[in-house]
């Protein structure tokens, strides 16, 4: 099974980055990123899935169920947070923009249809974790404790330049008290002079039976796909922060996030109680 997409290869005429449950060869999650014009609409029919719109520069507007929902402006990922708007199950939608901008559809296969909803910028709390060089700032713009999904779950990550992320390492790939099976995907973006393209970090995917071991440099609108295994860490190169959209599904209906750290890095967290966060983070609030 692929897991790593170089940016463009996922790709299609009208869609930056385009990737299925069927494409993945995998079972529920899904994301679409494409780009709108000043003043173009894009019709969107979620067949089997239920989704969620991000903004990830500029805005939209979402014409769903018979509502219409306005996303605020967000310059990019590494200025605010932004609003998001759940789509149910099966429905048609008009997603328009004034200004233009370039939007992710993260979905789910579903099988229950529940109420459009948005989700305002103002009514998430941005989260600090980690500590020192492994401060990261999380956005659970729709964590598993936001209500509204069947199955989806989509929040965002940032790490300052130098800093770990996803670290330990921990997984989510079976049944047990302590963790439900959910498939990730990683959407990435670097904060870089466009004119280099030079930005980057690195991304690590390993089973402790070896049967995936990938360490990759990464970059803006690259994909990783996490079917099983640990993941992490995420680093951003110093000088070059780093964003991740991680769009997640899988089949508990209960939507738990529930993981499991790899034990061989388990002592960290009781190492980090005593360490003070990276000042830098969050990026913002």
């Amino acid at each position: 099974m692929k897991l790593h997409y170089a940016a463009g290869s996922l790709s299609t005429a009208t869609e930056a980055v385009a990737i299925d449950h069927r494409t993945a060869r995998w079972s529920y999650a899904g994301l679409a990123v494409f780009d709108l014009a000043p003043g173009e609409t894009r019709h969107l029919v979620l067949d089997g899935v239920e989704g969620a719109l991000i903004p990830l520069r500029g805005s939209c507007s979402a014409h769903v169920a018979g509502n219409e929902f306005d996303l605020q402006p967000r310059a990019s990922v590494f200025e605010s947070m932004p609003d998001v708007c759940y789509l149910p199950l099966g429905e048609e939608v008009d997603v328009s923009s004034q200004i233009g901008g370039r939007i992710a559809l993260a979905t789910s296969v579903a099988s229950e249809v529940r109420p459009a909803r948005f989700y305002p910028a103002y009514d998430t709390a941005v989260e600090v974790r980690g500590a020192g060089q492994a401060t990261r700032q999380i956005n659970p713009i729709l964590s598993a404790s936001v209500d509204g999904p069947q199955r989806l779950i989509a929040v965002e990550v940032l790490a300052a330049g130098g800093n770990w992320s996803s670290y330990p390492p921990h997984k989510h790939d079976e049944w047990s008290e302590a963790e439900v099976p959910v498939e990730e995907i990683y959407y990435f973006e670097i904060r870089d002079d466009a004119s280099t393209g030079a930005g980057f970090g690195l991304h690590r995917t390993y089973t402790i039976d070896g049967e995936i071991d990938e360490t990759v440099a990464v970059r803006s609108g690259d994909v990783f796909l996490v079917p099983r295994g640990y993941h992490g860490p995420c680093v951003a190169a110093p000088g070059y922060d780093m964003y991740y959209l991680n769009v997640m599904a899988g089949p508990d209906t209960e939507r738990r996030w529930m993981i499991t750290t790899d034990p061989a890095y388990a002592r960290l967290w009781d190492e980090w109680a005593a360490v003070p966060p990276d000042p830098r983070v969050p990026l913002y609030r």
